[in-house]
């Protein structure tokens, strides 16, 4: 079972999870309909993917350093519609998501927790993208809401060959 419920954090969020929502009814029903034309769901995550990449390279602060990586990527907009529980430290950033406006989207659609979750991993191709643009990072993804958890695990951390003293004898 699937718990996704929002704290009210004002009409500004509200707003900005509306906007989030009506994103998420877009790829639901494109993918609708992908599915009635014999297509499966390669399209959205290439292209998912590619929109990740895109922001990776013009939307953030090219960086090695993951505080400064986090600053952007948690911004407080952002972490108040996603109600993040952001820990920054030099070599990982960890990021509990406790709302997830695209699952509540999903939910409205369909009571397939399946295809949601299915919805919530092509979704994570964006992040996996935007990661993908910073060499020294990693991405992983660990536990979901649309997988039925309480919460989504976010993780960036630096790659071994970046941190301070790997490789140095």
């Amino acid at each position: 079972m699937i718990h996704n419920n929002p704290q009210d954090k004002g009409k500004v969020i509200a707003d900005l999870r509306e906007a989030i929502e009506h994103r998420a009814t877009w790829m639901y029903l494109l993918i609708e309909e992908a599915r009635k034309e014999g297509l499966g769901v390669d399209f959205a995550r290439r292209a998912i993917t590619a929109c990740g990449c895109l922001h990776g390279k013009t939307k953030f602060t090219p960086t090695e350093d993951l505080l400064a990586f986090a600053q952007e990527f948690a911004n407080p907009k952002g972490a108040a519609v996603f109600e993040m529980a952001v820990d920054a430290q030099p070599e990982e950033l960890k990021i509990d998501f406790h709302y997830c406006p695209l699952v509540s989207a999903w939910q409205k659609l369909t009571t397939d927790e399946k295809k949601i979750a299915e919805l919530c991993d092509i979704a994570m191709e964006g992040d996996r993208g935007i990661a993908s643009a910073f060499k020294s990072f990693t991405f992983s993804l660990g536990k979901t809401i649309a997988q039925g958890n309480r919460i989504c695990e976010i993780r960036f951390q630096k790659r071994p060959s970046n941190r301070e003293g790997a490789g140095k004898r």
